[in-house]
């Protein structure tokens, strides 16, 4: 088996690395890079856990091949906050119970982000469907809608100069 040299930009920073060709993207950034934030769940790519975006693309990072991030712009989870600071959509999980146990909170993060990136203004129905490829067996789905929906006005009040407030959501 032959080693590929990729270069491609990982949250921002460019990353050069070598490994074996039949690694995939999950393997590249726990195994090789020691980003752990990315999880492993089902394996086959039905759960979501794994999601990360290549090019702005949400992907099952225990499916594709590393060699497809050749050249291209990765974002995980761990690229959401700035330095200390947290990201809205995080911000908006912590502060609505968007979260539980943890394990699928990474991939439900990374597809909220996809999804805000493509339709800054979801309505709910939107935002459920989704999120559909991503499993919670904790929340119960509420939250997670809930904390998609904050993180979406707090960036329409941003983008009009605007303030948002830190009570819940309803």
């Amino acid at each position: 088996m032959t080693d590929l040299d990729l270069g491609f930009v990982l949250n921002g920073a460019p990353v050069s690395v070598t490994v074996p060709a039949d690694r995939v993207i999950i393997d590249l950034l726990r195994v090789d890079l020691g980003l752990t934030g990315t999880k492993l769940g089902c394996g086959v790519g039905v759960c979501g856990a794994c999601s990360v975006t290549v090019d702005g693309e949400l992907l099952s990072a225990c499916l594709v091949p590393a060699v497809r991030v050749a050249g291209s712009e990765v974002r995980t989870v761990e690229g959401l906050a700035s330095g200390p600071e947290l990201a809205p959509l995080q911000e908006a999980f912590i502060r609505t119970g968007g979260f539980q146990c943890g394990i699928c909170t990474p991939g439900q993060l990374m597809a909220a982000t996809a999804l805000l990136a493509e339709r800054p203004a979801p309505s709910d129905p939107e935002i459920r469907a989704w999120m559909m490829g991503n499993l919670c067996r904790c929340t119960g789905y509420q939250q997670i809608v809930a904390a998609v929906r904050r993180a979406a006005e707090a960036g329409a009040a941003a983008a009009k100069g605007g303030a948002t407030t830190d009570g819940p959501t309803p």
